[in-house]
């Protein structure tokens, strides 16, 4: 049940841009998405991170060629989806489900890899997005042409799972993601509309996957990101109060794992 973390890509940004007080040293940011197994649900992935659905999409729209130009992903072919999955003797068609964090393209972006997944995530958040104008999802780093064409039919809201009721060291409660305890969503908005992390409470130190919360581990220490980063935050009030109750849990004991940190964690598969 232990979740297990594969870089997908690195993106290299001037560390003064990601944390306040930093230098202009190039940091090579991490772009994590997890896989777990279930003994009754099967295998199921946290996110996706990058894949060439977004860096090397034959058919993909000039904005999102334009968002890779830019960002300039540096995928680790190693452990993009099929090749990791392999190494627990897995293929793409044994996922079961893929839990979605928020809608970024960094998160979804190998979505259509995985043809017999349900889809989890923030009902709320799916809702506005449909809703949205595209120009305003593009706005905020959502690309909707990342997402299979049967997306609505696969998708559960958080809202229509049963919600947990037991708080791990002082956590706000969320949904159970399958009834049993294991695996907890935990609302952590701010960064994106309807961005949570996930906990594991059973894990010998409770586990706390805490997404984009922060980018970098030390920034949980009151030291967030300065302009211009700061403006990809969807709430940046919000952000902070998320960070705070992350670094709550980590100094009451919990394990905290951030998708974009690039230091090495005991959770992270060798590359």
């Amino acid at each position: 049940m232990t979740p297990v973390f594969a870089n997908s890509a690195w993106v290299n940004a001037p560390h003064a841009l990601i944390q306040r007080g930093g230098t202009w040293k190039n940091v090579a940011l991490k772009v994590r998405y997890g896989l777990f197994r279930h003994p009754d649900r099967g295998a199921i992935l946290i996110d996706t991170g990058y894949t060439r659905e977004t860096t090397q999409g034959a058919h993909c729209g000039r904005a999102l060629r334009l968002y890779a130009k830019v960002l300039k992903p540096t995928l680790n072919d190693m452990n993009q989806p099929q090749h990791f999955l392999s190494r627990f003797g897995l293929s793409v068609d044994d996922i079961k489900y893929v839990v979605i964090t928020h809608f970024h393209a960094d998160h979804i972006s190998g979505l259509k890899q995985f043809p017999n997944a349900r889809f989890i995530g923030c009902g709320k958040a799916f809702a506005r997005i449909r809703s949205n104008h595209t120009i305003h999802n593009l706005s905020h780093g959502v690309f909707t042409e990342l997402l299979p064409k049967d997306f609505t039919e696969r998708f559960t809201g958080l809202d229509d799972l049963p919600q947990s009721e037991r708080s791990v060291f002082g956590l706000p409660t969320g949904s159970d993601l399958f009834g049993d305890g294991s695996a907890q969503t935990i609302p952590l908005p701010g960064h994106a509309h309807g961005h949570f992390g996930i906990v594991f409470p059973k894990e010998e130190t409770p586990l706390l996957y805490a997404v984009d919360v922060q980018w970098l581990q030390s920034a949980l220490q009151r030291r967030p990101p300065g302009f211009p980063s700061s403006l990809v935050a969807d709430d940046k009030r919000q952000l902070a109060a998320s960070s705070d109750i992350v670094a709550q849990f980590q100094s009451r004991g919990g394990t905290v794992v951030l998708c974009h940190d690039p230091s090495d964690t005991p959770f992270d598969v060798a590359t």
